[in-house]
């Protein structure tokens, strides 16, 4: 519905519980035409307010969210980056498994991962298998698995790239990978 549609909505319903006789007066009218658009206003508003009680509709309350994690509060990053933060932290509570290791880096974007153990190395591998290239927000990624994977175990990334077939298959000469305003970073990380 638009905003128009909520308005006349609120007029039409307020107009039902005063007398006819007041339709004819102009003055009447401005004042409930007045009130619909106020209605609106605050039932916009508290829309608005209950969107900050779920992540993923949060903006202007995602701060409150990240402080109850202790999350630093960083404006500057993506709304789905800093929702991906507090999400990661809403899972990982528990024993810590490979099952809990995936979801919680499974939480951020570029999520899809496979992840396997290496008690002979004390290593943990994480290998992105989702997307192409790196994660934008790996560093969040780091940080929520280095939280709640043991300190005495390694963690190793590893990413997947376009391969030479992915490229070609995209680009069928080297003029048209030139041409088409992307660096060898974006091509190399799927990024076309």
């Amino acid at each position: 519905m638009s905003d128009t549609t909520y308005v006349r909505s609120a007029l039409e319903a307020m107009q039902g519980y005063i007398p006819r006789y007041y339709d004819e007066i102009t003055e009447a009218q401005a004042v409930l035409n007045a009130y619909a658009i106020e209605i609106e206003k605050l039932n916009a508003d508290i829309a608005d307010v209950l969107a900050q009680f779920y992540i993923d509709t949060a903006t202007w309350g995602l701060g409150r969210w990240e402080k109850m994690f202790g999350i630093p509060t960083d404006e500057t990053k993506p709304l789905d980056q800093r929702r991906s933060a507090i999400k990661s932290k809403l899972r990982m509570f528990g024993t810590v498994t490979v099952s809990v290791i995936k979801n919680v880096a499974e939480s951020f974007q570029y999520g899809e991962v496979d992840v396997s153990e290496d008690p002979k190395n004390y290593t943990i591998n994480v290998k992105f298998i989702g997307k192409l290239g790196v994660p934008p927000n790996l560093q969040d990624v780091k940080d929520a698995l280095r939280d709640i994977i043991p300190a005495h175990l390694a963690i190793n990334y590893s990413f997947t790239y376009a391969t030479y077939d992915m490229v070609t298959e995209e680009y069928k000469t080297y003029s048209d990978m030139a041409t088409s305003g992307l660096t060898y970073a974006q091509i190399y990380n799927g990024r076309w």
